[in-house]
């Protein structure tokens, strides 16, 4: 029988394939977003309106310290990666989100598990007008155009077993042969405005291509590419649904009749676009607890925008919790006086 013998939490942050000289650009275009959620009170604000609620408790940006937050964060995606070659597993979960890549509001299931047999990605190209930050960055999210494999037998063993256990999943088995993607999203809930983009290229998603560059290094494990919604509302997953969902993955691979040794990893977060260092020690600490009432209780209001990836981690906890946890690196970054900036998190468990 199959099971799950390595869990791994990896933060994907275009800042994490940035160097650090090029961090506090960042800090500076955030003060000209409308869009930044304040965690305290689930709020859309601008950057002046979050600067103003912080009531004088301003942040000391220190670009210095960037430079070894930059070093530990390397330091954790060097020491998954190893963890994935020692452990050699034979398939990788990827539990991850689309923002505006492939899905948009034509189509936005909560979980979606994809099951083909190879899967495209396809290196970003930022126009030659992008901020240098932007193309520093790029790179981190793959820099080859290839075919990932995947596990199609245990992607279609997982939704049958999910939908026989009341897991409504989607799925799907192949990109548009042209790799055309375009949308709109909002406006509902934090997003106040329609974001459109228009289509374009693309192929896997950021949080599963980070993980097949940078964990992988181009030299990829099968993998089942599984997308929650964790991001746009009305149907995004709620916290105790996702423990529950990482448990029935467990409990899926658990039920196959192949004798094959599973990862489950969970791509993106923690915190961001503003960095909440309360939730996201809320979270580790469920996780390293391995207390699903804390993960399933942590609070909705500040799991909005980006910081909704913590929820990815949660199914992880829960597919999991027959591990031992360990944080890696856990780098919480402001890159302005307002805090916009992120909780960088490397964990895994064995």
């Amino acid at each position: 029988m199959a099971k799950v013998v390595l869990g791994i939490g990896t933060s994907h942050s275009p800042m994490l394939s940035t160097p650090p000289e090029y961090w506090h650009v960042r800090g500076e275009g955030d003060k000209t977003r409308e869009d930044l959620v304040d965690p305290e009170t689930g709020d859309t604000v601008s950057y002046d309106e979050l600067l103003r609620r912080r009531n004088g408790r301003t942040v000391t940006v220190d670009r210095e310290a960037f430079k070894e937050q930059w070093a530990a964060c390397q330091r954790g995606i060097a020491e998954l990666s190893k963890t994935i070659r020692d452990l050699n597993p034979d398939t990788v979960i990827i539990v991850s989100d689309d923002q505006d890549e492939v899905l948009f509001e034509d189509n936005m299931p909560t979980f979606s598990i994809y099951w083909g047999d190879t899967i495209r990605v396809i290196p970003r190209t930022p126009p030659e007008t992008a901020m240098e930050d932007i193309k520093a960055s790029a790179w981190g999210y793959g820099d080859k155009e290839m075919d990932v494999p995947v596990d199609s037998a245990l992607g279609q063993h997982l939704i049958e077993f999910l939908v026989e256990n009341e897991f409504d999943v989607s799925h799907s088995r192949y990109l548009r042969p042209d790799y055309m993607y375009g949308g709109t999203i909002g406006p509902n809930g934090y997003v106040k405005k329609t974001r459109v983009t228009k289509p374009r290229a693309h192929g896997v998603g950021h949080g599963h291509s980070f993980v097949v560059k940078r964990l992988m290094d181009n030299d990829p494990i099968p993998i089942v590419p599984i997308n929650q919604n964790t991001c746009y509302p009305p149907n995004s997953p709620t916290p105790r649904r996702c423990y529950n969902f990482g448990k029935a993955i467990r409990a899926a691979v658990e039920a196959w009749d192949r004798d094959k040794r599973v990862a489950v990893l969970a791509s993106g977060g923690l915190s961001h676009f503003v960095c909440d260092e309360a939730v996201d020690r809320m979270a580790i600490k469920g996780m390293m607890e391995k207390n699903g009432e804390i993960l399933s209780s942590l609070p909705r209001e500040r799991l909005q925008s980006a910081a909704s990836e913590i929820k990815n981690w949660v199914t992880v906890s829960g597919a999991a919790d027959h591990l031992s946890p360990e944080v890696v690196e856990y780098v919480p970054v402001y890159r302005s006086p307002a805090g916009t900036g992120g909780g960088w998190a490397f964990m895994r468990w064995t």
